[in-house]
């Protein structure tokens, strides 16, 4: 198998942060290849899950996202290589017309890989074109940021259906093929705590002029009780504990639709994890190896997270508390571009700061997904992309060691039903500091 060595240089990472449009849109589509570069035509055609799509299926909807609401609209004459990508591609935007269920993307065997390919070409010629163009002013460029956005939130997603794939099936091929640039048995640091006093506080995207989602906004102002927030991410260790001390076998720890699902899939530990022996292995992208105990667990649902902290007699901080602690912070630490695509024990500090708060795992937080006072989705088909989720979902805060750098940012809202456990999602623990 190929190795994807693209993904460990990313020289296209630099493009993301250029102050031309176009240059960022360049450096977004060639970082999507650079994804793919290394998997098959048939690799890309495998949809492992429900939550899942193939890795072709998020080519070529985000560049129907592109033709779709940009090209169509705004360059006169554009014309698509196909109608029928129309509602093919088009994944959950009912104001734009019908799409296929999801379950069947992986059914679409047609158009072929390269289609696919000639697809994103003809739409990158018309786009760069279009931005490079006296026209490219106001919405345009406000709607090409959203697409550039939308694509890196599709890498993500790509990367972690990828590795759902290739562990459902029983070779267990490894998708990053390459030697991590830094040893992984770093030593974890000891858990602390950092005091926060509370009080009133603003939240939400503080920068009018700079790109966020609508979920965001607007800022706002919300009370928050002093609390203590973990210095660093729950390691492998801790949660081994909590698995030692029969922690799937307890129902006092758990919610009641958590201990549903422990009963339902049969969880015993987190997703990916196998026991071999007396040892514990789990999948990474690098395919199966020993889990070392230094490193954040990863793979677990909400419903797992909250268990955990109530074992561990903590809580899951909220959005706000979370936000509050970020918004202190630059945006560093073990992101996509750094290809390592797993997460790390974390460094040592003498900076009185929590630590892994950007990168690694995407961290549950105990706050339900809901719209902030006074939000107010986009008009049209794209007030479908955030607002009407916001009902039986749990926010995490972070970004992972998948989510691309230029993407993450300390008012970044993620969302996922509480039982999802294929996403490179992990626990950080809060008290009230009583």
């Amino acid at each position: 198998m190929a190795q994807l060595k693209s993904v460990l240089t990313f020289p296209s990472a630099a493009g993301l942060a250029s102050p031309s449009p176009a240059g960022r849109y360049s450096a977004c589509r060639t970082q999507t290849e650079a994804l793919t570069a290394s998997l098959s035509a048939e690799d890309q055609m495998v949809q492992s899950c429900a939550d899942a799509s193939p890795a072709k299926w998020h080519q070529a909807h985000t560049t129907w996202f592109f033709e779709t609401f940009i090209l169509f609209p705004n360059l006169p004459g554009y014309r698509t290589p196909d109608s029928r990508f129309h509602d093919l591609f088009n994944s959950y935007y009912n104001a734009v017309g019908p799409q296929p269920e999801k379950a069947l993307r992986n059914t679409f065997s047609r158009p072929s890989l390269e289609d696919v390919h000639r697809y994103r070409r003809h739409v990158d010629e018309h786009m760069l074109a279009l931005m490079e163009s006296r026209a490219a002013r106001g919405m345009v460029l406000k709607l090409a940021e959203l697409g550039i956005n939308h694509e890196q939130q599709h890498q993500e997603l790509l990367v972690t259906d990828v590795k759902h794939a290739f562990w459902s099936n029983p070779l267990r091929p490894a998708y990053l093929a390459e030697t991590p640039k830094q040893p992984f048995t770093a030593a974890a640091t000891p858990q602390g705590a950092r005091a926060y006093p509370g009080g009133l506080i603003e939240v939400g995207h503080r920068d009018a002029g700079s790109f966020h989602f609508d979920n965001e906004a607007p800022r706002h102002q919300v009370f928050v009780r002093p609390f203590r927030l973990g210095s660093r991410l729950v390691t492998c260790a801790e949660y081994l504990a909590f698995m030692e001390d029969r922690g799937y076998e307890r129902p006092e720890l758990w919610l009641s639709d958590g201990w549903k699902a422990v009963l339902a899939h049969h969880w015993n530990a987190p997703l990916y994890w196998e026991k071999h022996s007396s040892d514990w292995f789990q999948f990474t992208c690098s395919g199966m190896r020993k889990v070392e105990e230094s490193e954040p667990v990863c793979h677990v649902s909400h419903y797992e997270a909250d268990a955990f902290a109530r074992w561990a007699g903590a809580r899951l901080p909220t959005e706000f508390e979370w936000e509050l602690a970020a918004s202190e912070l630059e945006v560093d630490g073990n992101l996509l571009e750094d290809g390592n695509f797993h997460p790390r024990a974390a460094a040592a500090s003498n900076v009185d700061q929590p630590r892994q708060v950007f990168g690694d795992v995407w961290e549950w937080t105990g706050s339900a997904y809901l719209p902030y006072p006074g939000f107010k989705p986009e008009e049209g088909a794209l007030g479908e992309y955030n607002g009407k989720f916001m009902s039986n979902q749990m926010v995490l805060r972070g970004g992972s060691c998948i989510t691309p750098r230029s993407h993450i940012r300390a008012s970044y809202r993620n969302f996922f039903p509480p039982e999802t456990r294929w996403q490179f999602s992990g626990i950080r623990l809060a008290d009230d500091g009583n």
